[in-house]
């Protein structure tokens, strides 16, 4: 199974400056079984930007894209609206207890109009076929309207788990936005909540983005006699800070002995992208 991870987008006032269409002539060029986008697709969650987003996403020939949502994209009370339009119509995952939930903002006010949506979180599964292998995609929402940092609500979590074992399949891999083994100015304050969640469901692979900084890590519990590795990509298209890095992942045979992990830094010369690769660890 080959994955091409991106991630943090961030179309809008602080998009960056260069080609999109050879930027895609080149994502286009990877044979990805998934292309996986880990949020941030917009930058202040304007429809403008999710459409402009959607354009770009829609562009990836890959037969599977999933993108999930970042703490960017929730900055606008009708984000959940946006992301269903634009970027990924899914069938959402609601509490099946909502007045056990403690998440800040989940459920809009009644009177709030022109919104669709009360229920603010956008928690999915996608199950595919690669081949002849089932996999389950879980997307996990780690962020909290208006907010940066990351909140997993442990109601939610357990509406998930239960739609999770409903379901067959070979393998999960589990998209959420924030970080899960570190942490930065914007964290994910209760992850050892999610790292239960990835123990229980047998979860060996987890794909995030937001720091827009590459870090490839793999957590082993000694006491639990269980491990799993988190891949954190940099920014696919932004120039929000000078210390961003963009770049993409190309995933060959992930979580086999011969997977081969491709970085691709991207650089601007002009109206000219220059694609600087180098093949970072091999498994």
């Amino acid at each position: 199974m080959n994955i091409l991870h991106i991630s943090d987008l961030h179309f809008g006032s602080r998009h960056w400056k260069g080609n999109n269409e050879m930027l895609l002539e080149k994502l286009n060029s990877y044979p990805a079984d998934i292309v996986i986008n880990t949020g941030d697709s917009t930058t202040d969650a304007l429809e403008s930007e999710f459409e402009a987003a959607s354009i770009f996403l829609r562009s990836i020939t890959c037969e599977h894209v999933i993108s999930i949502v970042g703490n960017h994209d929730k900055r606008n009370m009708r984000s959940q609206d946006f992301f269903q339009e634009y970027i990924n119509k899914v069938e959402l995952i609601y509490p099946q207890n909502p007045g056990n939930c403690t998440k800040n903002k989940l459920f809009l006010d009644g009177i709030t109009t022109g919104i669709k949506e009360r229920f603010t979180d956008i928690n999915f599964i996608k199950k595919i076929s690669i081949n002849g292998e089932s996999i389950l995609l879980v997307c996990l929402d780690t962020n909290e309207l208006y907010k940066d940092n990351g909140y997993v609500d442990e109601e939610v979590l357990l509406s998930v788990s239960g739609e999770i074992e409903q379901l067959s399949y070979d393998q999960v891999i589990l998209l959420n936005h924030h970080s899960i083994l570190e942490t930065d100015s914007d964290p994910l304050f209760n992850s050892s909540r999610v790292i239960d969640f990835i123990r229980k469901h047998n979860i060996h692979h987890v794909f995030c983005g937001h720091t827009h900084k590459l870090a490839l890590m793999k957590s082993i519990d000694l006491y639990h006699q269980y491990s799993f590795t988190q891949y954190r990509n940099g920014t696919l298209t932004s120039h929000s800070h000078s210390s961003d890095t963009n770049m993409f992942l190309f995933y060959e045979n992930l979580g086999k002995k011969e997977m081969k992990i491709n970085l691709i830094r991207i650089c601007i010369e002009g109206d000219q992208l220059i694609f600087k690769e180098a093949v970072i660890a091999n498994g």
